[in-house]
C-alpha cells in the first residue's frame, strides 16, 4: 500500500473566512470529481473514500485566507487512480472562489511512525451528538481502531487479526470540543495525538491513516493527520 501525498497550489478569487476553507476546498475536489463519471459515483457512494486533505497555508491571517493570494492544500490518498486524477484535474479546475494553479506528487517514505497528530479535527458522527455526552473513553478509542480496520479491509480485501495494540498513548489535545460546520449544522469534534505501537499491524494501520484520515468525514477535511517518524529504522 502506497500513501500519495500532494501539494495543489490555488489561487484565490474571493476572501475565505478560516472556519468556511475546509467546505471550500471540499466543494472544489467534489466538483472535479464531478467531472467523471466513475469518480462522481465515488463521490456520491455510501463508501469510504479514501483520501483525506489539510486546510489551506500558510495559515489565515486575522482568520481570513485572502483574496489574489496563492495557497497550498495537501492532499493524501491510498488510491493509485483516484491520485493520477487528481494531478491531472484539479490543477485544471476553477469555480468563482479558487483556481488550481500546480499538483507537486511524492508517495510518503514507508519508515516507522514513532507518533501521529491530527491537523484537522477528528468527528465521531452520531445521532446521539458528541461523543462524550454518552460514550467512555474507552468506546471512544475503540471505534477508532475499529474504524481503520473497516478501512483497510475494505480496501485490501484481506482480513486480519484484530487483537493488537494500536497505540501506547493517546491524548486529546483540545480542552473543549471544536465546533465544525458540516453541511448546514455543525458538529464537535477533537485533535488527538497518537503515540504508535511498533508491531506490524499497528504500523501498516498508521501509514494506511495518512492517506485516508482517522475516523469520519475525511472527504470533507476532517482527520487529516500529520506523523513523526521514529529517528532511525524502517518497518
Amino acid at each position: 500500500m502506497n500513501v500519495y501525498e500532494l501539494k495543489l497550489k490555488v489561487y484565490l478569487l474571493k476572501d475565505i473566512k478560516q472556519e468556511d476553507a475546509l467546505n471550500q476546498i471540499a466543494g472544489f475536489i467534489d466538483e472535479t470529481l464531478s467531472k467523471n463519471e466513475d469518480f462522481l459515483q465515488l463521490h456520491q457512494s455510501n463508501s469510504f473514500k479514501n483520501y483525506s486533505f489539510c486546510a489551506l497555508f500558510p495559515m489565515a491571517k486575522q482568520r481570513t485566507y485572502k483574496r489574489d493570494s496563492v495557497y497550498t492544500v495537501v492532499i493524501r490518498t491510498i488510491e493509485t487512480d483516484l491520485v493520477a486524477y487528481f494531478e491531472q484535474n484539479l490543477k485544471n479546475h476553477y469555480n468563482t472562489v479558487m483556481k488550481g494553479l500546480t499538483c507537486e506528487l511524492k508517495i510518503v517514505p514507508r519508515r516507522m511512525i514513532e507518533t501521529i497528530y491530527s491537523l484537522t479535527p477528528v468527528l465521531l458522527k452520531d445521532s446521539r451528538g458528541y461523543w462524550k455526552q454518552y460514550m467512555s473513553f474507552s468506546e471512544f478509542e475503540e471505534r477508532l481502531k475499529v474504524n481503520l480496520i473497516k478501512k483497510y479491509k475494505a480496501f485490501s480485501n484481506n482480513e486480519i487479526d484484530e487483537d493488537f495494540q494500536l497505540y501506547t498513548t493517546i491524548k486529546v489535545l483540545n480542552k473543549c470540543p471544536i465546533k465544525v460546520p458540516y453541511k448546514r449544522i455543525h458538529l464537535l469534534g477533537d485533535k488527538l495525538e497518537l503515540q504508535i505501537a511498533e508491531n506490524p499491524t499497528a504500523q501498516e494501520l498508521i501509514h494506511m491513516s495518512l492517506g485516508t484520515g482517522l475516523l469520519e468525514s475525511n472527504a470533507r477535511g476532517y482527520g487529516f493527520v500529520n506523523y513523526q517518524w521514529y529517528k532511525e529504522g524502517k518497518v
